[in-house]
């Protein structure tokens, strides 16, 4: 196969005589990357966003962590080596001395660290994608996707955020500054523009808790009856430690998306919770929030009375 120069007429170039005026027009024109659907490109287009170009961020992070250690180690000392106001309660074993190797008691605590290493990596990445956005030339970046997940068996974790850069169809270019940003497209997006509300920033936290298993926690997860010096009986009993570590990080991820928002609300909010076990009762509960910050920038018109379009006999 002969390879043409770029320079070079063939049939599709936008210099061919053959071509159509129209599809001449359409292949001089710049073209541009989109990880929208049809149907939510068409919707974008309708409220007049017109993309520019897919933009992405990429962060590769060391998960390898060093902190408070274990409880066994450091008792209730725990307490006061974490930052105040983090996550830290603990169980007392009801049974009294039964042997070297019971367990007498447990403990939840949040994990900062690991907070703060989980925010730098999405922040970085999200940084990064927004300056492609900038560098395009974009107002904003729309619908956008955030995964993060461990690469390998390798103790490094990747964050990526991918969006559409998109701009504001007979609006002026940007004079610097931070393009905003939403998950949202589509209708989704064009509904909340309805309503009188405009995107300002994606917004994310992850909160993890430690669950080191208390005696009656590790009997119960193991699937042991437990019936005996406590509150359980011998058929079924609520883990009682593992659910206040799952309601302590759901709502801490609460809190945190709150302080982030101020005066602003929350829209398109996506609530995900893992848990790795390690044995013996003993695991990690992480929750992560998403969603999209937006703000009021006009007042809504009500909605007019509905009106009957059956009338039943």
């Amino acid at each position: 196969m002969t390879l043409q120069p770029p320079d070079t007429p063939g049939p599709g170039r936008a210099d061919d005589a053959d071509v159509p005026p129209e599809a001449a027009a359409r292949l001089a024109t710049r073209s541009s990357a989109s990880a929208l659907s049809i149907p939510d490109l068409a919707a974008c287009l309708e409220a007049g966003l017109e993309p520019v170009g897919l933009v992405q961020g990429f962060c590769a992070m060391q998960w390898a962590f060093y902190g408070a250690g274990s409880p066994y180690l450091q008792g209730a000392s725990l307490s006061s080596s974490l930052p105040h106001g983090a996550y830290v309660e603990q169980w007392s074993c009801p049974h009294g001395f039964v042997s070297a190797e019971h367990r007498m008691w447990g403990q939840n605590y949040e994990q900062p660290w690991v907070e703060a290493a989980w925010a730098q990596g999405f922040g970085s990445a999200f940084q990064r994608m927004l300056e492609e956005a900038a560098d395009a030339g974009a107002h904003g970046v729309i619908g956008v996707v955030d995964t993060s997940a461990h690469v390998a068996d390798l103790s490094i974790v990747e964050f990526h955020l991918l969006g559409t850069a998109v701009v504001v169809r007979d609006a002026p270019l940007p004079a610097g500054g931070q393009p905003w940003s939403t998950y949202l497209a589509g209708m989704r997006l064009t509904k909340l523009l309805e309503a009188g509300m405009m995107p300002v920033s994606v917004v994310a936290s992850m909160v993890s808790v430690r669950v080191w298993a208390s005696c009656v926690t590790e009997f119960l997860s193991e699937g042991q009856a437990y019936g005996w010096g406590g509150s359980g009986s011998a058929g079924t009993a609520e883990i009682e430690q593992v659910s206040r570590a799952r309601a302590a990080a759901r709502s801490l991820a609460r809190q945190r998306i709150r302080d982030q928002l101020g005066a602003d609300e929350l829209h398109g909010a996506r609530s995900g919770l893992d848990w790795r076990e390690l044995g013996q009762g003993d695991e990690i509960v992480e929750c992560t929030l998403r969603g999209t910050r937006v703000r009021r920038f006009k007042e809504v018109d009500p909605l007019p009375a509905p009106r009957p379009t059956v009338q039943l006999g």
